[in-house]
């Protein structure tokens, strides 16, 4: 048979559409992708045969291939992974995990009508920030609050509104670079702030902040270190003490916190993160702190202050781009009222309970996850439970190193690469870390959940492994 007879035998897409099986594919799936699909066989198919290959081209035997691609085309981007390697607030994997009630009030509310913007008692518009205040006002002992879509934007309209062309005094030692490359400094640029750096990267004094206060001051400002340190020979001004700074040549001080903790964690041996309750009682005039970090719930920006300032900001036409919406408004409500009641904060919001859970409870989990493995696995793998280290990830706590137990995984007939490579490519991609000559799947990141999902995606990417 020539080639041009081959090709002859191909079937027109339209043929396939027709067919039974494509008839099924188009009751179940979206046409547009069931067309790719069927062109890119046929095309796939057409290169064979010029290579000189001589496959099958009925529609029953593609079909398989097809439905393959069908499948491919039509799974999400944005996809459930699970997170094996340690790092709570993994920013490339969508950092906190939000908590079941958090999820139910956002379904509750995303499935339906919501009084985002209406006040039930008056019959009347309302505005979308009065549903959270009063809470988060309760929680932070401040005045007022505000939200805004992320941390970055929250420092940006506090700028805008209160030292756009004015300068803004921040010690040299707190210029941070954020994730994505974004700068303090190019965030005051935005703006239009104008910078006033002070002090050395390893010492600022009070001085140096009377020094540069003049008329076109706008704000005094602290930036948290929250994702470094610089230790050893070194200074900072405390918040208290700026606050006194301010309060003498009538500047407000605003305090960048960045991860925005509620909850003392020097209990748990963690020492250094302020919690936004202290920077309030210590006199802070605007605190600002993300949702998604330490405070375990999506991401969002959280100014809060005192009331004629937060009055400011919801005046500044440019809240409106920076505005969230309502599925945020559901989860971060949901979040902040389960903080009410800390010892159900300890349990109940993932990220504050992976970070601060016994370490026993950590290796119990650890043991589950490898006697299931062995229970299927024991021939292609060594497998054993091994202590190591966990981070907070995010930008959070750096100083910190949380002992773990993780599952050890050194394949037999295959690479440690390979297998890594087959577990991120799986269906969930399960995301790990190598560590010498092993894989490691560090428990205190494996929701109990997802153990027997995880242990069937181990299982499958060593099946071919003996």
């Amino acid at each position: 048979m020539t080639i041009q007879e081959k090709l002859s035998r191909l079937p027109q897409v339209n043929e396939c559409l027709m067919s039974p099986h494509g008839q099924k594919w188009l009751e179940s799936g979206y046409r547009r992708i069931v067309v790719r699909s069927i062109r890119e066989v046929i095309e796939s198919k057409r290169k064979e045969i010029l290579s000189g290959l001589s496959p099958d081209v009925s529609i029953d035997s593609i079909s398989g291939d097809i439905e393959h691609a069908i499948r491919k085309h039509s799974a999400y981007k944005l996809r459930p992974v699970i997170n094996a390697t340690g790092v709570v607030i993994h920013t490339n994997l969508g950092r906190a995990i939000l908590s079941d009630k958090a999820i139910a009030n956002v379904a509750a509310t995303a499935g339906g009508y919501s009084n985002l913007e209406y006040e039930i008692s008056r019959g009347k518009r309302g505005k979308r920030y009065s549903h959270i205040k009063d809470v988060i006002k309760e929680l932070t002992g401040a005045e007022d609050a505000i939200v805004v879509n992320n941390n970055a934007a929250a420092v940006l309209i506090c700028l805008d509104t209160f030292a756009k062309g004015k300068e803004v005094i921040v010690s040299r030692g707190e210029l941070v670079e954020i994730g994505g490359s974004f700068r303090i400094p190019a965030v005051m640029q935005a703006s239009g702030a104008i910078l006033r750096e002070v002090g050395t990267t390893n010492k600022t004094h009070v001085a140096d902040y009377e020094n540069a206060v003049c008329g076109n001051t706008g704000l005094l400002m602290k930036v948290h270190q929250s994702n470094y340190k610089v230790i050893g020979f070194t200074e900072e001004v405390p918040v208290e003490r700026l606050v006194a700074i301010g309060r003498d040549f009538n500047i407000p001080v605003v305090d960048d916190l960045g991860s925005g903790c509620l909850i003392s964690l020097e209990k748990f041996g963690i020492y250094g993160e302020p919690t936004v309750q202290e920077v309030i009682r210590q006199g802070a005039d605007l605190v600002t702190f993300s949702g998604d970090k330490l405070l375990g719930g999506p991401q969002a920006g959280i100014i809060v202050g005192r009331e004629k300032l937060i009055k400011k900001i919801q005046n500044n036409p440019m809240l409106r781009a920076l505005r969230i919406d309502k599925m945020t408004f559901a989860a971060l409500e949901a979040t902040f009222m389960q903080y009410l009641d800390e010892e159900k904060t300890l349990q109940d919001i993932p990220t504050v309970r992976m970070l601060t859970q016994p370490l026993e409870l950590i290796r119990k989990r650890a043991g589950k996850i490898m006697a299931s493995l062995k229970k299927v696995i024991s021939a292609r793998a060594d497998l054993k439970i091994v202590p190591d280290q966990s981070r907070a990830g995010g930008g959070s706590l750096p100083e910190t190193d949380f002992p773990t137990y993780a599952v050890s995984v050194k394949p037999s007939g295959m690479s440690i690469n390979a297998l890594e490579e087959r577990l991120r490519l799986g269906a969930p991609p399960v995301i790990a870390r190598i560590q010498g000559d092993a894989l490691l799947i560090d428990a205190r990141t494996i929701q109990d959940r997802e153990i027997h999902l995880l242990v069937h995606c181990v299982t499958a990417a060593l099946k071919n492994n003996i």
